[in-house]
């Protein structure tokens, strides 16, 4: 039996909890909030309350083999960024050290940090070239879970997660609705997100390495929305290609740069680890929903 702590403990991490603690391992799930408690003891493991960014607050959590930092900036800038990703994740590796029980450290990062490839295939070899002060600290933060916990004898993992989607996070008005921008969409459902993490921890694979955590089939954008509209009965939603996005919308410099970002990413690695996707695709993960939303459930619900 393996003592694992989720840190940040939200949407992939009360599934991977879950996940683990059906395969027998014994699970805690930490939270800054205490709101954010109530929802992982109902997924029926342990909870405690925790901020990354005081460390003393970090000493009361119980050791364990196996540590996983998916912990959220909130969505906030760049300096937030830095205080969890970087400064947060430096306090959790020192505050891991100095255990003995510490084998594994996995840190769930974006594939934000390629920037931009004109459309083209990125792997898990390809050069990082982050656009956005915040994905240049996801860079940041990548290099200190594999170098600096490896300095402390704690073996670092990267999962590069694409964007992820799933139950409340299906986002289906968004491409019923349009207008829908032209370029791909690169998606894991949580479930497999959460699934690849356990698999790169229970089957004992990709220690100090990144891995990308994406499904099988980057999507072309208005495929996909055409593909939704049709499973939900609903009429193709309108289309705009990059250019007139940037020229009809009052967009910051970083929301320009993140529309003119293009890349499709290869699961190739993750598949020769050995894991298998519940959802390999769009159209096994959006059955589920589409099929609600034809039955006349409303897509904001879901």
């Amino acid at each position: 039996m393996t003592r694992v702590v989720i840190i940040g403990c939200g949407y992939v991490g009360i599934e991977l909890g879950t996940q683990l603690q059906a395969a027998g391992h014994t699970v805690t799930g930490v939270r800054r909030s205490e709101s954010g408690l109530n929802s992982i003891a109902a997924a029926g493991f342990d909870a405690q309350q925790a901020d990354v960014t005081r460390p003393e607050t970090l000493t009361t959590l119980p050791d364990a083999e196996w540590v996983i930092f998916a912990a959220s900036s909130g969505g906030r800038g760049a300096e937030s960024a830095r205080r969890v990703y970087v400064e947060g994740l430096r306090n959790t590796i020192a505050a891991y050290a100095e255990r003995d029980s510490t084998d594994r450290l996995i840190y769930t990062s974006s594939t934000g940090v390629y920037g931009d490839h004109d459309g083209r295939f990125v792997d898990e070899s390809t050069p990082l070239d982050p656009t956005t002060e915040k994905t240049q600290v996801l860079e940041t933060a990548e290099s200190i879970a594999i170098e600096e916990a490896g300095n402390v004898g704690i073996d670092g993992t990267v999962a590069r997660f694409a964007g992820l989607y799933g139950p409340h996070r299906y986002r289906l008005l968004r491409y019923l609705e349009g207008p829908v921008t032209e370029g791909y969409l690169n998606m894991i459902h949580r479930d497999d997100a959460a699934g690849a993490i356990r698999h790169i921890l229970t089957a004992d694979v990709a220690r100090e390495e990144c891995v990308l955590v994406v499904d099988d089939e980057p999507a072309e954008k208005w495929a996909f929305a055409d593909w939704l509209a049709a499973a939900c009965g609903r009429p193709d939603p309108p289309k705009q290609t990059v250019e007139e996005r940037l020229a009809t919308s009052d967009l910051s410099e970083t929301a320009q740069r993140r529309v003119r970002t293009s890349k499709r990413c290869s699961n190739n690695y993750l598949h020769e680890l050995g894991y298998s996707l519940s959802y390999p695709t769009y159209r096994e993960g959006y059955a589920e929903p589409t099929a609600a939303v034809a039955d006349g459930a409303d897509p904001e619900t879901l």
